[in-house]
């Protein structure tokens, strides 16, 4: 049986920003499991930019499982809903032809009413999709929630959007390990 490898595509969310990649939900998963994970995270990444990406960044590495996460840089730039999750579907197919075990990262909570009426219909949206395809979902979003739905203001940045440190660790806390050990 091949090793496993985890390629994380996504945005500066999976890239760790601002802190870097060591301060990365990827990273924290690769020091806790001792699997091979690649961070292809990239700063305002959309999933349009993804898709052209997907064959160099993902595909080329050969990995058994992909983690794919984003979409709030697509909703800032007033990406439709239908482009968004064609984009994702493409991407979701193309890594199963390849053999890659698929898992979903729901987009993060953020702090602007606005984007988080528009992001609440996208995680819907993944959450049926996940479940027809029968794909893995990491609910990213619930790490920035209390118990009563309340955003968690203090695992934000200043910017509303990026997690701080600690919100970091939340994001990791949000993962399952065994997603990939098959």
């Amino acid at each position: 049986m091949a090793a496993t490898k985890v390629v994380c595509l996504g945005d500066s969310i999976t890239w760790g920003f601002p802190f870097g990649p060591h301060y990365s939900w990827v990273e924290m998963l690769a020091r806790a499991t001792g699997i091979e994970f690649i961070n292809r995270g990239i700063n305002g990444d959309t999933t349009s930019n993804m898709l052209r990406r997907l064959a160099r960044d993902v595909l080329a590495d050969k990995p058994s499982h992909l983690v794919l996460s984003g979409c709030i840089n697509d909703v800032l730039c007033g990406e439709s809903f239908d482009r968004i999750t064609w984009n994702i579907r493409e991407m979701v197919e193309k890594a199963e032809a390849a053999g890659i075990t698929v898992i979903l990262g729901q987009p993060t909570a953020v702090d602007s009413a606005y984007l988080e009426k528009l992001l609440v219909r996208l995680r819907s949206w993944y959450r049926e999709y996940a479940a027809q395809k029968n794909l893995p979902l990491i609910e990213f979003d619930r790490a920035f929630l209390d118990q009563e739905g309340r955003l968690r203001q203090e695992l934000l940045l200043a910017d509303g959007a990026h997690p701080s440190e600690a919100g970091y660790r939340a994001l990791f806390a949000q993962i399952d390990p065994s997603l990939f050990t098959d």
